[in-house]
């Protein structure tokens, strides 16, 4: 169903694909938007380690919603730091991209959650949380994307 890697030496493993997940902060999410045009989304996001599962948060209503209670299948595309080696003036970057079916999430006690634990892994106290969740929480929407396939290589820039 998914190709496979036409550049499969750059490939990285699951687990160097999960680790660059876990650490990241920002992606894109991409959707078939209006008129099946593609449309991309920068976004935050928390990995499920337990899970497997990616989740997002936003307003809800809007382009993201529509596409997504439209047409479940999204990618997801996130990249790490570059790194430089010694001796080396190109980059070396990992890329992950995760296919899967998106949801919006309709429980309003598991969609709290959610974006609460979004919320610190951004802010830097769970006070701030706290105050954020009180003021917004209950405008806010969340999406779980369940991966299909994910795969991730380390391409040098040069």
């Amino acid at each position: 169903m998914f190709r496979e890697m036409r550049r499969f030496k750059q490939q990285i493993t699951t687990e160097e694909c999960i680790e660059v997940l876990k650490k990241g902060k920002r992606g894109v999410l991409s959707v078939l938007g209006d008129d099946d045009y593609p449309y991309g989304i920068p976004v935050d996001y928390l990995y499920d380690e337990e899970s497997g599962n990616i989740y997002f948060h936003g307003a809800p209503v809007g382009h993201k919603i529509d596409a997504i209670t439209r047409h479940d299948k999204v990618c997801f595309t996130i990249f790490d730091n570059e790194e430089f080696r010694e001796g080396d003036w190109a980059a070396w970057v990992r890329s992950i991209i995760v296919f899967g079916r998106a949801t919006v999430i309709e429980d309003y006690d598991k969609r709290l959650a959610v974006v609460r634990r979004i919320g610190l892994k951004y802010y830097p106290t769970v006070a701030e949380v706290d105050e954020e969740m009180a003021v917004a929480a209950h405008r806010v929407a969340a999406i779980e994307l369940k991966p299909e396939h994910i795969t991730g290589k380390l391409v040098h820039e040069k």
